[in-house]
């Protein structure tokens, strides 16, 4: 086996890239390479599949308890509902696209560039990508069940949108933190990592929810608002989980120190630019002399 450091231990090479993956869920899974240009398609389509379902999730679920619910709800029991949902949704998720590609938010995206962990252009690709991922899905939830309960629009109390900010850049600093100490590179397919972000979601967002939405996600609040055609209150979920990830990025560094590049390489999320600094050494054991052999 190999220490984080790179160095050998037990006398055992460790693996690495796909091999460490196998040997840690004990089978295959879908994977990408990050250091391959070739699997740059199905990280992006990673992320439109997590992303569009996050939103189909949540503004589908909103309309059915509206419409199909059997009688109306109070605020907290369908905050509590689309939590709970929504965070299942991302374990799952995370689970089975982790070890391609599962940040799902423009926020996570961000702090993994300000980390150098992935290159401006290839985090631009994924803005866009996320983003039209969750228009699709929320429109989607649109067409099968309509506008009803407003497609999980998240809306801060009125006159109240600066503190709706400050409240999102708060709960989207502990979620960015959380997966920067968790995640090994770029990609969220640390063992604990899809159940500490699916706890996470369901505690902030069954908490956040009644007062402001409790998005933490740019894209999140994004879809749902351009499919019921408002776009007035979306500012206050760009700005604060904006905020909230630029901030865990550098408390991330003072409580963690810089990403390390055998970390990423061992989960195969070294970007392309850094790969070649990331390859390591076989182990060879050192040469023990013959004692009949040595001189005086």
């Amino acid at each position: 086996m190999q220490s984080v450091k790179g160095e050998p231990a037990n006398g055992r090479e460790m693996p690495v890239g796909r091999a460490a993956l196998i040997a840690s869920v004990g089978g295959q899974r879908g994977w990408a390479d990050w250091a391959n240009p070739g699997h740059r398609l199905r990280r992006l389509l990673a992320e439109f599949i997590g992303m569009s379902g996050l939103t189909f999730v949540l503004s589908g679920g909103a309309a059915i308890l509206v419409r199909y619910g059997g009688h109306t709800l109070q605020r907290w029991q369908v905050v509590l509902v689309l939590s709970l949902v929504s965070a299942l949704w991302l374990v799952v998720a995370v689970y089975f696209l982790g070890d391609i590609s599962a940040h799902f938010n423009p926020a996570t995206t961000l702090a993994f560039a300000l980390r150098r962990d992935m290159g401006p252009v290839m985090a631009g690709v994924y803005w866009v990508v996320q983003f039209a991922a969750a228009v699709c899905g929320s429109l989607l939830a649109r067409a099968f069940f309509g506008p009803a309960g407003h497609l999980a629009a998240t809306m801060p109390q009125p006159g109240q949108s600066w503190q709706a900010a400050v409240f999102e850049a708060i709960i989207t600093f502990g979620l960015v933190l959380m997966i920067l100490n968790l995640a090994n590179g770029p990609k969220l397919n640390g063992p604990f990592v899809p159940l500490a972000v699916g706890a996470y979601i369901l505690a902030w967002g069954t908490m956040g929810g009644p007062y402001e939405g409790a998005s933490m996600n740019p894209a999140r609040s994004f879809g749902p608002d351009v499919a019921i055609g408002n776009l007035s209150t979306w500012w206050v979920y760009l700005v604060g989980p904006v905020a909230g990830a630029v901030i865990a990025v550098g408390v991330a560094h003072v409580l963690r120190g810089p990403a390390k590049v055998q970390e990423a390489r061992a989960s195969e999320g070294t970007p392309l630019d850094r790969a070649l600094c990331a390859r390591t050494r076989p182990y060879r054991p050192p040469i023990r002399k013959d004692p009949s052999r040595a001189q005086d």
